[in-house]
């Protein structure tokens, strides 16, 4: 029997710009490591905004994505235990990213009148 609590999740992602330091992994990637035996967790790679940073070399940011994976793995995310994803290859989270962007700047527009 799991000891993951499903009705709480934990979502979280990291842009795909390079190569991963130690405050990666003491800010990040050791969290995970531990939630995803505690949550339903959900870990996405950002590759779409790897082009804010990489706007001029796009071809790179395909193997940012791989490394970015394969330091996850490294330091102990297990796709087992957590849904690891990559939003670019998701058409359906492209669809909602936009509808909740969309979304979320009407309601902080209403808000700022109230």
């Amino acid at each position: 029997m799991s000891s993951v609590v499903p009705s709480q999740r934990v979502v979280s992602g990291m842009r795909a710009t390079g190569r991963l330091h130690l405050g990666h992994y003491h800010g990040v990637l050791k969290n995970w490591a531990r939630l995803q035996h505690e949550f339903e967790c959900f870990f996405f790679v950002a590759d779409w905004h790897g082009l804010t940073t990489e706007y001029e070399n796009p071809h790179k940011i395909e193997q940012h994505v791989w490394d970015l994976v394969i330091d996850w793995l490294a330091a102990g995310v297990n796709p087992g235990s957590a849904t690891v994803h990559s939003r670019a290859r998701c058409r359906s989270m492209q669809s909602c990213t936009c509808c909740c962007h969309d979304d979320t700047a009407v309601m902080a527009g209403a808000g700022a009148n109230l």
